[in-house]
């Protein structure tokens, strides 16, 4: 029995990637059985997967490995200790083998395609083969599609770290998609770099994910099908229209990174996309017009001005996202934008991410006010910490880990479950429910 404690740090690309070096561990060419262990000094083997997109995600990894080196200095039976993931991938295996020599194994992202081999060859265990060992519960699971980045945005490390884009094959995808259902998911959610640009080989391909919703749609036990990261440029009219004539299981729920409003930042950005960002919301509320609408945002890119900023609000009132995220622009080393000109003051920058966070909490507690006395199907996540009986789950327009939750109550309320319930609260994220 090998006993292994994991933590990931990040986004969901990178738990995808923890799942299944998990799986592939405990497959059975591996001769060994695992189980996850809540506290390290019970583990033969501690891992951590590093993001390292942002400095302060770069803290983040670096604080989590000091701490976690010295918690198992002094343990009578030491675990092995590996860390992998974008920390690595950005830093050379090299250069943080010498500052935290703690770290018995490090596995850079470019090779996380056989980070099962190097743990296994390290923990003296068979050759193990693919698998998965889920960490969200049995109601949803993240499906990484593809790895990498074809664009090249100024202000971001992911190409650097991840490398260019690669499709993964659609067949291995169905397989890994069936699965999940096998093990009662209801939910999928489609994760990349970005999601259109999956079929894009070669590079300078145009992706087309329609081949692979095709195989995916139809799968058994499937009750949503959910699409994250979606480049504004991979929106054509013909996704949406086949989407629109899809129906169930897909969710009409567009997750797309806008990052600004401004054509003139969007260009200094480098957006594949820098053209007016309000083409793409009216394309997709052509086919949907009830859809819900998620977007990030970047305030104080290097050169905006009270005017680019006050376009930025302006885009935000008049169209009213369910979800909106700002992050405060971090001038990140080795970018081009860390390099620019008219770099914003850090206070301003701040002050601009809270005004629009002021304003999207407005847009966002109203948007959720009409679904008060409404019944909505709630996909069911996990029970709450603190309240017997009270659990946490999800509307459609709810994506997991990043949105608002609906808080339900009631017969038939159980992890996975879908359940009818009525809206009786609704708040500035959140929803409470009786079913």
């Amino acid at each position: 029995m090998l006993r292994i404690y994991s933590h990931s740090l990040g986004c969901p690309k990178n738990r995808v990637d923890t799942e299944r070096l998990l799986g592939s561990l405990g497959s059975p060419s591996s001769g060994e059985s695992i189980v996850t262990v809540a506290e390290p000094e019970d583990a033969d083997l501690v891992f951590i997967n590093t993001c390292a997109f942002i400095g302060p995600a770069v803290e983040e990894s670096v604080q989590t490995i000091v701490q976690m080196a010295a918690d198992l200095e002094d343990l009578p039976e030491r675990p092995l200790f590996a860390v992998g993931g974008c920390l690595p991938g950005r830093y050379g295996v090299a250069e943080l083998a010498k500052e935290i020599p703690e770290v018995d194994l490090w596995l850079h992202a470019a090779d996380v395609d056989v980070w099962p081999a190097m743990l296994a060859d390290a923990l003296k265990l068979k050759n193990p083969e693919p698998g998965r060992l889920l960490s969200t519960g049995p109601s949803y699971a993240w499906l990484k599609i593809g790895e990498g980045c074809r664009h090249r945005c100024s202000f971001c490390t992911i190409p650097s770290i991840r490398g260019a884009h690669v499709s993964a094959p659609a067949k291995a995808l169905e397989t890994e998609a069936r699965a999940l259902l096998d093990q009662g998911v209801k939910e999928i959610v489609l994760v990349a770099q970005d999601v259109t640009a999956w079929g894009a080989e070669p590079a300078d391909g145009k992706g087309d994910l329609r081949p692979l919703l095709e195989r995916l749609l139809p799968l058994p036990g499937l009750e949503r099908l959910r699409l994250m990261y979606l480049y504004p440029a991979g929106l054509s009219d013909e996704l949406l229209a086949f989407l629109a004539s899809a129906g169930k299981p897909f969710v009409p729920y567009f997750d797309m990174p806008l990052q600004h409003a401004d054509s003139g930042i969007l260009g200094r950005m480098g957006r594949p996309f820098a053209r007016d960002p309000q083409l793409v919301v009216d394309r997709i509320r052509r086919h949907f017009s009830d859809a819900a609408l998620r977007t990030t945002l970047i305030t104080g890119f290097p050169g905006e001005t009270d005017a680019n900023f006050g376009k930025l609000v302006e885009f935000v009132e008049r169209n009213r996202f369910h979800h909106l995220g700002v992050f405060a622009y971090e001038a990140e080393e080795g970018t081009p934008a860390a390099a620019m000109s008219e770099q914003v003051p850090e206070k301003l920058r701040r002050e601009r991410r809270d005004e629009i966070m002021d304003l999207q909490r407005d847009i966002s507690e109203d948007i959720l006010s009409v679904y008060e006395g409404e019944s909505l199907d709630i996909l069911v996540d996990a029970p709450h910490d603190e309240w017997p009986g009270l659990h946490i789950g999800r509307a459609w327009f709810q994506a997991p880990e990043v949105d608002g939750v609906t808080y339900v109550s009631g017969p038939g309320v159980e992890p996975g479950n879908v359940v009818r319930a009525e809206i009786t609260e609704t708040g500035e994220y959140d929803l409470t429910a009786l079913a």
